[in-house]
């Protein structure tokens, strides 16, 4: 129909294939760093127009464009856009209503033809149609009718032809390498003449290198425009914000100068005028930023589909001629955005300040328009970093303006949100009050030991130290849940954790047994005569420290078992032992060692060498038979006294604190850093918990003689070792 064909003649001369300098279908068309093409005859006349200069202006995005050293010739041919403009000339004659003749046949024919060979790119009389069909080697060609319905599928029916050597002897080779060295296009020939003992690459594996290039920063550049199209968003969500704080703003003016009367009317309307003012010099910013974000979208846009497109319709030969252009491009665009904040340069908070209280008589100075901005990132959060379960944990906020001055107002929006880490990732909100002047204190009752993340945002942005690690710890009380049990040859006497998570446990039989934090053995240390009761293990810097009891002597070695030193004998004097049962290591790396038999303990520096005793036989605080040992956070020494039933308390120097009573056979020990102390009762069968002040707060029962315990605070476990059950049980907190 007529309708067709005017659509069809349409689209062969629309603007895609014409040339914006010269206005006529595009000549060998090269391609600017702005992705824009031209003739090469146009690109030369307009370098030379600019004379001496480096740069010249696209005439079709008005960038100023770089002119390369080598002139117009070296700029990348535009295979893609040629090809185009070869099918829209194909389908401008197939449309035509005049005939076109054949330019198969020899000797000038001038039949009309009657189909077209998109292979040959020749129009075929019936002659020549027949004899195209009767050559082997055109077999395989298209060929199609001159039909105008046809005619709109050239596009996608024609390829683009291989593209052949420039070289005067080589025009029958096609470009099918790469030089590396030269960074041109290559046919056979040329690489054992012109490129003989260059660096030469076939075609496809350069450009499958190109199109990984491009493919980063594209993927780089999406994500990037998803993220300024959020940022637009946001910043037209600021101006509708800033809209509504402005009609806020203006229904307080309003109920504010209905109590003044009459003589407020012109301050009034000076105040609206001030807001109107600050209103709109806050959306006149947030427009100059949308503008940036819009043209740096467009950019992105503009490359992001420049490269999508070559990717999924270009041929080797256009990829490669294209080489590093988009990719840099495009990075530079990249850079660009980098170096532009994507947040609302500009808050939405538009306040009144009344001051009509104490200023009735000063009416034609009375209120103002404020720009009390609350910032997120300026405002303060007060809170501890370790929270502990089932306790009130409160966090205090402190409110200030974009200008790091205190906010006056309350009213905003504050929430917390305690998250844990872990696959269920349960978290619990916090309870908010709002003391109108700009501070808020916000309670959250933890429920589960572990690892969590605090949330705290203001109208729904982050504060600045938010969010953040927190730490909560378990609650005593709660101390019941076994997790673990580990089953060990023998009669276990004691139990440590290594910093990587192995439980070592050292055994009635004269071995320390080592197990993975799944509960696996890994290796047995001890063949025969090594210990003699290993009654205490400490591990400290990865030296495994043994209070092994019979032999008399404190023994180190590595996790693996090979001794590194021991020292001490049999003996009541300095440095010798009757019956080792506990060992520890301080902060400052003394080794402190229960010497049971003698009913004291003694420190000794690193080498083994006797610095103080803690006599249990003297002075007004006796004690019998001390065992297990533990430190506080303050690094004083903790003491179970199995034979006295009691738990004492020193100093580092060895000066008495206090005691614990009220136990059967303590044996195993541990304080945490908060001074919670656990103890095991050998003979009563349970395992106690004291809070700092003392007061036994939990006790685990149904134990079986208890003895060694190992406290994990940053795993929130406790390991206690049985010795008639013959097992090591891994407690944790009920949640």
């Amino acid at each position: 129909s007529s309708d067709l064909e005017a659509a069809m003649l349409e689209k062969t001369s629309n603007t895609g294939v014409i040339c914006q300098l010269c206005s006529k279908p595009f000549s060998d068309p090269r391609l600017l760093s702005c992705l824009h093409s031209f003739c090469y005859q146009c690109l030369q006349k307009e370098i030379e127009k600019v004379g001496t200069q480096t740069n010249f202006t696209c005439t079709t995005c008005q960038r100023s464009v770089p002119i390369p050293v080598g002139g117009v010739s070296v700029l990348p041919q535009n295979f893609h856009l040629a090809f185009e403009v070869e099918v829209a000339g194909y389908m401008s004659k197939m449309l035509t209503s005049r005939e076109v003749s054949c330019n198969f046949c020899a000797n000038g024919c001038t039949n009309p033809a009657v189909m077209f060979c998109c292979s040959c790119r020749m129009f075929l009389c019936k002659t020549g149609h027949d004899c195209h069909r009767c050559v082997p080697q055109l077999l395989d060609h298209i060929v199609v009718q001159l039909d105008k319905k046809i005619a709109s599928l050239l596009p996608t029916i024609m390829k683009p032809t291989k593209h052949y050597c420039s070289q005067s002897k080589h025009k029958q080779q096609v470009l099918d390498f790469y030089c590396k060295t030269c960074n041109c296009l290559i046919c056979r020939d040329c690489i054992v003449t012109v490129h003989k003992d260059h660096s030469i690459t076939e075609l496809s594996i350069v450009a499958e290198s190109h199109r990984d290039e491009m493919e980063g920063p594209l993927q780089l550049a999406q994500g990037v425009g998803s993220t300024l199209a959020g940022a637009i968003d946001a910043n037209k969500k600021m101006m509708q914000q800033i809209e509504t704080s402005k009609e806020e703003a203006e229904s307080t003016i309003m109920q504010l100068f209905r109590d003044l009367i009459a003589a407020m009317e012109e301050r009034k309307k000076s105040l609206l005028s001030d807001l109107e003012m600050v209103s709109l010099s806050k959306i006149t910013s947030l427009s100059l930023q949308k503008e940036q974000f819009e043209k740096l979208q467009q950019d992105i846009c503009q490359y992001t589909e420049a490269t999508s497109h070559v990717l999924q319709t270009h041929t080797d030969h256009e990829v490669v001629a294209l080489g590093e252009l988009l990719p840099t491009e495009l990075k530079a665009t990249l850079k660009k955005v980098e170096k532009v904040s994507l947040t609302p340069n500009v808050r939405s908070y538009l306040t009144v300040v009344p001051q009509h209280k104490h200023f009735l008589k000063e009416i034609s100075e009375l209120g103002k328009i404020a720009e009390l901005s609350p910032d997120p990132h300026e405002s303060k959060c007060t809170f501890d970093q370790v929270a502990r379960v089932n306790t009130v944990y409160h966090i205090k906020v402190e409110t200030m303006t974009e200008t790091g001055r205190p906010y006056p107002c309350g009213g905003l929006v504050m929430k917390a949100e305690l998250r844990q880490r872990s696959q269920d990732g349960s978290s619990v909100l916090g309870e908010v009050v709002d003391h109108g002047d700009g501070t808020y204190t916000i309670s959250i009752i933890p429920r589960a030991a572990g690892p969590h993340q605090l949330h705290i945002t203001m109208d729904g942005e982050h504060l600045q130290s938010s969010p953040c690690d927190l730490k909560v710890k378990g609650d005593y009380t709660t101390l019941c849940n076994v997790q673990q049990v580990i089953k060990v040859n023998g009669k276990p006497l004691c139990v440590a954790v290594h910093e990587n998570r192995d439980v070592f446990v050292g055994s009635n039989d004269d071995r320390i047994y080592v197990f993975d934090d799944s509960g696996h053995l890994k290796n047995t240390i001890g063949s025969k005569g090594l210990f003699n009761c290993p009654f205490d293990i400490c591990i400290k810097k990865g030296v495994v420290y043994v209070a092994d009891m019979w032999n008399n002597r404190i023994q180190m070695l590595t996790a693996t078992g090979e001794l590194i030193s021991k020292f001490g004998k049999k003996g009541s004097g300095q440095g010798e032992f009757n019956g080792p049962g506990g060992v520890l290591v301080d902060s400052k790396d003394r080794v402190i060692v229960s010497d049971s038999g003698n009913n004291r303990v003694q420190v000794f520096d690193p080498n083994g060498k006797w610095i103080l005793t803690i006599d249990g036989s003297a002075g007004n605080h006796p004690y019998k038979s001390p065992r297990g040992l533990a430190l506080d956070s303050q690094g004083n020494i903790y003491v179970a006294a199995f034979g006295s039933n009691t738990i004492k308390a020193f100093t580092s120097d060895g000066a008495y604190i206090k005691t614990y009573g009220g136990l059967n056979s303590p044996r195993g020990l541990a304080v945490d850093e908060d001074g919670y102390c656990l103890v095991s009762e050998g003979r009563g069968n349970c395992l106690s918990v004291f809070d700092p002040q003392g007061q036994k707060i939990h006790t685990v029962e149904n134990l079986i003689a208890p003895t060694g315990i190992a406290l994990v605070s940053e795993h929130f476990s406790v390991y206690v070792s049985s010795l008639d059950g013959e097992n090591v049980s891994k407690y944790t907190f009920a949640q």
